[in-house]
């Protein structure tokens, strides 16, 4: 089982390690192993980090988070508790978060664009050291600049397609949820060899669903591509212009 430091374990789950610690004083995330002066985190710390993400974002306070988890440990093996958290919030993009410094970053981008940046998720800053969730994210970022964007542009592009897709995957989820939710009851909390079933289960829906949403958005880039540029030539032999390979008039 992989182990982290707690730098390790903050990048990892896309936090800081002020944060980590907060959820330690709070009940929210288990202490870690000591081995000698160091705690040493696991997967289960991870997992349990990502699971408090995501209820953070659903608008849940940390005291409610905390009051919930408690709860939920009460009534099942704390094992059988970091299986599930870990089942649902495992990482659908393996990426391996980039730390920058936060002056060059801001250098790079400017303040502004830093806090748009930072409230899209894309960046978390710690001090003088800011992680960049997704690397690939940002090749597109650098990939749009040649091709004549600026900086803002893209990132504006970024925040308006980012509403659409997060409302796909939405209801792809409930979707599935409903599915499981049908199947086993609404107070059903897998254990046992129940939670290799799920975890199975979500790898599946995980598949299909990317697969999906591809064929999907191939299918309507063709539509959209030959519909703009439809649209341009017309507007260009409309205008009377002489239509010529290199756009010139």
């Amino acid at each position: 089982m992989p182990e982290y430091r707690i730098d390790d374990l903050a990048r990892a789950a896309g936090t800081t390690t002020r944060n980590v610690r907060a959820y330690q004083d709070r009940g929210l995330l288990p202490p870690p192993r000591r081995q000698g002066r160091i705690g040493v985190y696991d997967d289960g710390h991870l997992a349990r980090l990502r699971l408090i993400a995501s209820m953070l974002n659903r608008g849940y306070a940390t005291a409610q988070i905390a009051e919930l988890i408690a709860a939920w440990e009460q009534n099942k093996d704390i094992t059988d508790v970091l299986g599930v958290e870990e089942a649902v919030t495992s990482p659908w993009v393996e990426e391996t978060p980039l730390q920058i410094d936060t002056s060059a970053l801001e250098e790079m981008v400017g303040a502004e664009l830093l806090g748009r940046l930072a409230a899209l998720d894309l960046i978390t800053t710690d001090g003088a050291s800011s992680t960049i969730a997704s690397p690939q994210l940002l090749n597109v970022f650098m990939e749009l600049l040649t091709f004549g964007y600026t900086p803002a542009q893209a990132v504006e592009l970024n925040e308006q397609i980012t509403p659409a897709i997060d409302e796909v995957a939405r209801r792809m989820v409930e979707a599935a949820a409903e599915r499981i939710v049908g199947e086993h009851g609404a107070t059903w909390v897998p254990d046992g060899a129940e939670l290799t079933a799920l975890s199975e289960t979500l790898n599946r829906m995980r598949r299909l669903a990317v697969a999906s949403v591809q064929v999907n958005f191939a299918r309507s880039m063709e539509r959209h591509v030959a519909a703009v540029l439809g649209e341009h030539i017309h507007r260009v032999i409309s205008a009377g212009v002489p239509v010529t390979g290199d756009g010139a008039a």
